[in-house]
Order: structure tokens, then sequence, then C-alpha cells
């Protein structure tokens, strides 16, 4: 179920773009739905939902784009908040043509539409030990690449080699790892890189024991996280020194209420859809706590889950 408050549509751009695109060879859907591709399975539609065939075709969109035009990027869903009054501009999605995984040697080649737990399933597989950790991320690769995704005490950074990104003028980029400029859950590379693939290097190690690890996390995670419920990832970023989940707790919001959305009695630092809850609910349950939070220690939280779109 879908946020019950339908958003009004946007104007159809997509026989525009299309004009003004002849050799496109992705796929272009106008008001497009994208509520269910979010694991909070709420917000208004996509303006224009773009869905480039490969990296070339990517280039080639963003080079001939009206400049006018916003570009808006979503991964998974896993750690996005789309807002009820949907997401104005074009919305890219990398897909089908994202998804290779190459293994050689000590080095993994990973589209940036590849789930992060199966970059760690092929290293593991491998034999290449140090990308367990991605088993414990809950997004796709460009979104690791975005923000310097981490868990179980490993963090992007600690296996990129370099990345390939585009820009909104459509020039390709190729990043080293300190070109990324990765500190604690961000990257400094430019606001307008779309990451289309990354190379990471494991080191060489016993299967047995790589799939025990990422066994262990997997454990971990059921255990500690709403993962079959409707939620994100981590809402809140942790301060320097200090655990969000533990300030939100000391505020006494654990299963803190809010419309029908819901601070988990699990692991406080994720929200939850009890079902049928809207974008603003969730938003503004985040918003609460951040409020309690600084009411009672002193400490702003940021947001981790990533926001987009107009209020409906």
């Amino acid at each position: 179920m879908t946020s019950p408050a339908a958003a009004p549509a946007f104007p159809d751009l997509v026989p525009d773009l299309a004009a003004a695109l002849p050799e496109l060879r992705g796929k272009l859907t106008a008001n497009a739905p994208i509520a269910d591709v979010t694991w909070f399975r709420v917000g208004g539609p996509a303006q224009v939902l773009f869905q480039p065939a490969d990296e070339a075709d990517l280039a080639y969109a963003l080079a001939h784009l009206p400049a006018e035009i916003p570009v808006t990027v979503i991964g998974l869903g896993s750690n996005l908040i789309v807002r009820d009054g949907g997401v104005p501009g074009m919305v890219i999605r990398l897909g089908r043509g994202f998804t290779d995984i190459a293994v050689d040697g000590t080095t993994i080649l990973a589209g940036a539409g590849v789930p992060d737990v199966k970059v760690a399933r092929a290293a593991a597989d491998a034999g290449l030990a140090g990308l367990a950790f991605l088993r414990g991320i809950p997004g796709a690769i460009g979104g690791a690449l975005r923000m310097n995704g981490g868990a179980y005490g490993g963090e992007t950074k600690d296996a990129l080699v370099s990345a390939r990104a585009v820009d909104r003028a459509g020039r390709i980029h190729v990043l080293s790892l300190a070109d990324m400029g990765f500190t604690y859950r961000h990257s400094a590379a430019p606001e307008d890189f779309i990451f289309t693939q990354a190379t990471f290097r494991g080191t060489p190690g016993n299967v047995a024991e790589i799939q025990a690890e990422m066994e262990r996390i997997t454990s971990s995670r059921e255990a500690t996280q709403p993962i079959k419920s409707r939620t994100g990832g981590s809402t809140f970023k942790n301060p320097p020194g200090q655990k969000a989940w533990q300030l939100v707790d000391a505020a006494g919001c654990r299963g803190l209420v809010m419309g029908r959305a819901q601070v988990s009695e699990m692991h406080t630092n994720f929200l939850i859809n009890l079902g049928g809850a809207t974008a603003a609910e969730i938003e503004g349950l985040g918003e609460e706590v951040r409020r309690r939070v600084l009411e009672t220690s002193g400490v702003t939280l940021e947001w981790e889950i990533k926001r987009i779109g107009l209020p409906a």
C-alpha cells in the first residue's frame, strides 16, 4: 500500500524530451509512481523517470537535457523518503545496464546498480576478504559511493580503488579513492556526479571464514534491526563519539508514534511505516525525534536518510 494521498500529476515532459533526445535508448516514463521502489513505500510520482540503457546512454541524456530541468538520482530506495508531492524534473534510476559484476584476481568491478550484498557475495565466492561489511548495507553500490556506506566495522573507503561517474554535462570521470574525499557517511565528489561503476580490491582469504562472517552480519541484522518492517536504513548519522540510537532512546522516543509512523521498538535509529503512512508523517516523526534529542542532550542529529521531492 502506497501513500493514501495521491499527488497531483506534473505536466508531461516526455514528448518534448523524446524530441530533444532522438538517440535515447533508455526508457522515459511520465508521472511515474516511485513509492513502490522505496522501502518506506511512500511518496508522490517522478515527473519523468529515466532508466538509462547504459553509461553511454546516461551521458547522452545528460549532455542534451535542457539545463533548467532538475535531475535527481535514486537507487534501491532503502535510505530514502520521497515526499508526498512527488519529485519535479527527471528522476534517474540505474537498472539492468548497471548491474554487472566481474572478478579479476583481487579486484571486483561492479555497476552502480548492483546491490551491496551481491558484491559481498561475489567477493566471498572468490575468496576475497575485506568486503563482507557490504552485506550489512541495504542499498546499491551507487549509494555506497555517494555516502561512504559502512556497517559492521567496514566502510566503502576501506575497499574502493576507483569509481566512474557522469556529470550533469554528460562528461565521464574516473575518480581515484583520494578523489572521492571520503569522510563519515559522506563523499566530497561533486553533487552532480552520477556514479556508474566502482572497482574494489579485496585480500585473499578463506572462503569458509568469509562466508561465516557474512552469516554473522546477517544474523546480527535480523536480531537487532526491524528489517521485516517498512523501514529505511539508519535514520540519523552517529554524532562524533556517540550513538544516535542511544540519544534517541534517552530522549524517550522508543516506540514514539506520529500518525501511521513509528520509531522502532527494536532499534531506535529506525523509523517504520505502520501501514498507510504518508511521507510527511515519517519525516515529521524524524523531526520530532531531532527536537527531543536536542532538548534532552544538546545534540543536533543529522539526517542520514535522504529526503527528496516536494511536500503535498
